[in-house]
């Protein structure tokens, strides 16, 4: 099975929907690498990075049920095919 290396960035503005969030990514713990939390109270949004290594859908689709999620907002960064070994 093909694998892509991604990040994916996360905004979460609304904390009841953490647990939730929680949830998907605990389901897709197999593919993530590591997961980066920030809390910036400043601005009232907590900002989460998650490294992944996964099949393309995989990923599309913990992204795409991370976007549904009310208010939370996920876009993802794939690392170019030819800069891995």
């Amino acid at each position: 099975m093909e694998t892509r290396v991604a990040v994916l960035a996360i905004i979460v503005r609304e904390e009841e929907s953490v647990s939730a969030l929680n949830e998907l990514l605990h389901q897709y713990g197999k593919y993530i690498i590591g997961r980066m939390g920030v809390p910036y109270r400043a601005r009232g949004v907590n900002v989460i990075s998650v490294a992944m290594d996964a099949p393309a859908d995989a990923i599309s689709a913990l992204s795409g049920k991370i976007g549904r999620l009310s208010g939370i907002t996920a876009k993802t960064v794939y690392a170019p095919e030819d800069a891995l070994q």
